[in-house]
C-alpha cells in the first residue's frame, strides 16, 4: 500500500541527485548526432495541427458531438480543453492528493490601476498559503506558459503585477526548488480499476555558458540549437544582449517549462514504472472524475520519480493538454501524429463513456466561446520568464 503523503517538501540536492541533474542536462543540451531540431518541431501551428483538427472533426462526426471529450473530466470547465481555471482543478484534490500539490493561492488584480492594492492582494494570497519569496505568479486561465513569472521579491512582484491586465485572476504558487521538471500523461477509463501513464516528458531550459569574452548575443547565435530559433529567446534577453558572462557562468534562457517558449523536451518513457504509475493513480483518483490529462511535476531526481517519490505537482491539465514527448527532437513526424491520434481517440472514448453514465458534454458553441476567451486573455498577458 502506498503512503498517502510525499516523502519530502524540501529538495536539497545530494551529490547523487546533482549527478543525475548533470547527466540529464548533458543528454539534452549536448549537440546530438544529426540536426538539433526535429523536422516539425517549430512548424506553424496552422500546419502541424491541421491533420489533428481533421481527425477531431472525423471523431466528432462518428460520435455525433464534437464536444464529447469535454465530458472526459466532467467536473472541470470544458473538461480542461480550454479556458479552464487552473486553481479550480487543484481545488478539487482530496486529502490524499493535496499534500503532493505545491502550495498556491489566487487573487484578482484591481479593476483600475492600483499598484499598492495589487501588491496587498498578492501578499494576502501568499499569507493564505504560507508562502514567502521567491514565488511563481501565473494566470489562473492560460496555457503554454504564457504569463508565467518568477518573482524574487516585493519590488519584482509590484513590477510584474503592473504588467498584467486589470481584473484578471492570478495564481501565486510556491517555487519548488527541485531540479527535474516533468510532464506525466495519465489516462484512466471509467471502467478500469487502474490508470496508466502513457507519456513522460522531461523539460530542460537551454543554458548558455560564458567564457569571459563572448557576449550573450554571440553565445546565443553560436549555440547549435538556440541559433536556429533566436526569436524565442531574444525578447527575454532585452537589455542584456551585450553582457559578457564570466567564464563558466551559466545563463538560463527561459524559466517556464514550455516547448513553444523555448524549453527543450526529452522523451522519458523509459522511466515509466509500476511504482510511479501506482503513485500517480492514487493521487488522480483523489481528484473526482478525473480521467485524462497531463500532470506537471517538479522532482528531486529521475530515480526518485521512478520510485513514485520526491515530487510535487505544479499543475493538473485536462483534455486540452498534450503528450509532450512528441517534441523530443528524436521523435519522427509519424510517431508524433500517432501519439496525438491515440490520445484524442482515448479522450473521445472516455467522454462517450461518461456521457452514457449521464454526464453532459459542454457543446461545440461553448467550446468556441471558452477558446475565444482564452485567446483574448493570452494576448493580454506579459511575456513569460
Amino acid at each position: 500500500m502506498l503512503d498517502t503523503a510525499p516523502d519530502t517538501r524540501i529538495f536539497d540536492l545530494s551529490a547523487e541527485q546533482q549527478s543525475d541533474v548533470d547527466s540529464m542536462h548533458a543528454a539534452i543540451v549536448a549537440e546530438p548526432e544529426g540536426h538539433p531540431l526535429s523536422l516539425f518541431e517549430f512548424w506553424p501551428g496552422s500546419v502541424f495541427y491541421t491533420p489533428i483538427v481533421l481527425y477531431w472533426i472525423a471523431m466528432g462526426i462518428r460520435y455525433g458531438d464534437f464536444s464529447v471529450p469535454t465530458a472526459a473530466n466532467p467536473r472541470i470547465e470544458t473538461g480542461g480543453l480550454c479556458g479552464e481555471s487552473k486553481s479550480a482543478i487543484l481545488d478539487m484534490a482530496g486529502q490524499i492528493a493535496k499534500p503532493w500539490i505545491a502550495a498556491y493561492a489566487t487573487f484578482t488584480t484591481s479593476r483600475g490601476r492600483d499598484d499598492e492594492g495589487d501588491l496587498s492582494r498578492a501578499h494576502a494570497a501568499m499569507d493564505e498559503a504560507s508562502l514567502s519569496y521567491p514565488v511563481v505568479v501565473k494566470p489562473d486561465i492560460g496555457c503554454n506558459g504564457t504569463g508565467v513569472k518568477l518573482v524574487e521579491d516585493e519590488a519584482a512582484m509590484k513590477a510584474v503585477l503592473a504588467r498584467f491586465p486589470r481584473g484578471v485572476g492570478l495564481m501565486v504558487q510556491d517555487l519548488i526548488d527541485a531540479p527535474i521538471e516533468a510532464g506525466l500523461f495519465y489516462i484512466r477509463h471509467p471502467d478500469e480499476p487502474r490508470g496508466r501513464i502513457t507519456s513522460v516528458t522531461y523539460k530542460e531550459a537551454p543554458i548558455l555558458t560564458g567564457d569571459g569574452s563572448t557576449t550573450l548575443r554571440d553565445l546565443l547565435h553560436g549555440d547549435p540549437r538556440t541559433k536556429l530559433v533566436p526569436h524565442l529567446y531574444l525578447p527575454r534577453l532585452e537589455g542584456r544582449l551585450n553582457d559578457v558572462p564570466a567564464s563558466g557562468e551559466r545563463v538560463r534562457l527561459v524559466f517556464a517549462g514550455n516547448h513553444c517558449k523555448g524549453s527543450i523536451f526529452r522523451n522519458g518513457a523509459d522511466d515509466i514504472t509500476d511504482a510511479l504509475t501506482d503513485r500517480l493513480d492514487q493521487l488522480m483518483k483523489d481528484v473526482p472524475d478525473f480521467h485524462f490529462g497531463r500532470i506537471d511535476v517538479k522532482a528531486t531526481s529521475t530515480a526518485a520519480l521512478r520510485r513514485g517519490e520526491g515530487f510535487q505537482i505544479i499543475e493538473i491539465n485536462g483534455v486540452g493538454s498534450e503528450a509532450t514527448h512528441i517534441w523530443d527532437r528524436r521523435t519522427t513526424l509519424w510517431e508524433a501524429y500517432r501519439a496525438q491520434f491515440f490520445h484524442y481517440r482515448e479522450t473521445f472514448r472516455i467522454g462517450a463513456a461518461k456521457r452514457r453514465a449521464g454526464w453532459k458534454t459542454w457543446g461545440a458553441f461553448t467550446m468556441l466561446r471558452y477558446w475565444i476567451k482564452q485567446r483574448r486573455l493570452l494576448a493580454s498577458y506579459p511575456l513569460n520568464d
